[in-house]
Parts: C-alpha cells; structure tokens; sequence
C-alpha cells in the first residue's frame, strides 16, 4: 500500500493522489510563511500565502497535465502556464507594497509573496525536498538575518521625521541646521506643498543613534515657529 501510494507521489505524470499530496504539501508550507509574516504584524498571513503557494502548485500540474493528455496539441510546452505565475505574481507582490509620504512597507512581504509562488512551481513539478528546503531557508531569512541586521546596524538606525509647517517653505536649511546642532544626519526630503491650504510637509530622512535626543531636536524644531505637527517614524517597516 505504502509502495503504491510512493509510486502515486513521485510519478512525474499528473494523477490523482499525486496532485493531492503536492496540493496539501504546498497549502502546509506556504501557511509557515505566512505564519512568520502574520506574526510581525503584516496582513497578508497564512491563509494568503497558503492560497498562493496551493495555486501556484495548481498551475504547475496543469502545465504538465496538457500536453501529458493532449499530445496532438503542438508547442506543448510544459512551462508555459507556470511561466505567467512568475509574472502574474507581481501584481499582488505589488499591493503589498505600501509607499506613503516618503516611507515604504511591505518590501518583504511582497519578496516572500513571490517566493512562495515558486515554492509552489517546485512541489507542483515534484521538487519535494527543494521546496521544503526553500521553504525553511525563507524562515531562515526573515527571522536570523533581521536579528543579524539589527545587531549590524544598531545605534545607526535609519528614520523619517515629519514636518508640517504653516506656509510654504521655499529653504528648509534652517530646519537641517537644527538637525546638524543634534548630530542627526540628513540623507535626503522630500517636501509637498499645499497650496490651497498654505502648508508645506517635510519628510527628512535622517540617521541617528540610539542616545539621540529627539525631544529636545523636535523643541528646536519647534521653535522656528509655524510648525504645525513634528512625526518620527521609521523609513521602512517590513
């Protein structure tokens, strides 16, 4: 029985409890993923990933189903369908992405969106151990290299501070003199004007370090007058 169902598993034509053992084990990993990318807060969880991982797998079987069944057809090109799923992928990898004023998240999601996707190519195309393999080396990534990065860059983290200010700004350089006075390096702005309501938002991207006084910086800040509202965030939050 056991052999029966190994030779149904591993046969690399289109059956039935082949394409159901690739469908589960594809709906498994793709929920691990998502797991780890629920747990740090993102929307899409596990019950996306396992949908994309699982659909994915489905159009590999069905890429290797046609031209299995249907070998009058000419160009019978096993890779056809799946090839769309790498590129159709984007456009959800996409609406994971958030940009908003000069900060981007989701970069990461969008990254393990498109990686699972393949995931889901590989157990679709019978690649069992590969996919797991991948599928343990993308938890590798998301949860080793980010305590890897922060112990890299800490006390040197990158943010963005915030102004709205009461008029149009035409020379922001007496605000990045208040940023100079408290060490905290200017990278780049990016300002919008509003000329309806006579308001100017800036967004600095600035580093500092972890003993950064920040409330003393938005006091001065501050005090150049006009200043509306003063927001510290991160620049990107994955």
């Amino acid at each position: 029985m056991f052999e029966y169902l190994y030779d149904q598993i591993n046969d690399p034509n289109v059956n039935i409890i082949g394409s159901l053992y690739k469908l589960l084990l594809s709906i498994l990993l793709g929920a691990v993923i998502g797991l780890e990318r629920r747990h740090k807060g993102q929307i899409a969880g596990m019950r996306t990933f396992a949908l994309i991982t699982m659909g994915a797998t489905l159009a590999m079987l069905v890429s290797i189903y046609i031209p299995q069944e249907y070998l009058g057809l000419k160009n019978g090109d096993p890779g056809r369908i799946a090839a769309q799923v790498i590129s159709g992928i984007g456009f959800l990898g996409a609406g994971a992405i958030i940009q908003m004023k000069g900060s981007v998240r989701g970069l990461t999601t969008a990254a393990s969106i498109w990686m699972a996707a393949c995931i889901g190519l590989a157990v679709g195309s019978g690649m069992y151990v590969v996919a797991t393999i991948a599928c343990f080396l993308i938890i590798f990534v998301l949860l080793t290299l980010e305590l890897c990065e922060k112990h890299l860059f800490k006390g040197n983290e990158q943010k963005i501070v915030r102004l709205k200010v009461n008029k149009i700004v035409t020379d922001a350089s007496v605000y990045r003199q208040s940023f100079k006075k408290f060490r905290v390096h200017v990278s780049d702005e990016f300002l919008r004007y509003d000329y309806t309501l006579g308001t100017t938002t800036i967004n600095f991207m600035v580093r500092s370090r972890d003993n950064t006084n920040f409330i003393g910086l938005f006091n001065q800040l501050h005090a150049q007058g006009d200043i509306l509202s003063l927001t510290l965030t991160n620049e990107v939050n994955n």
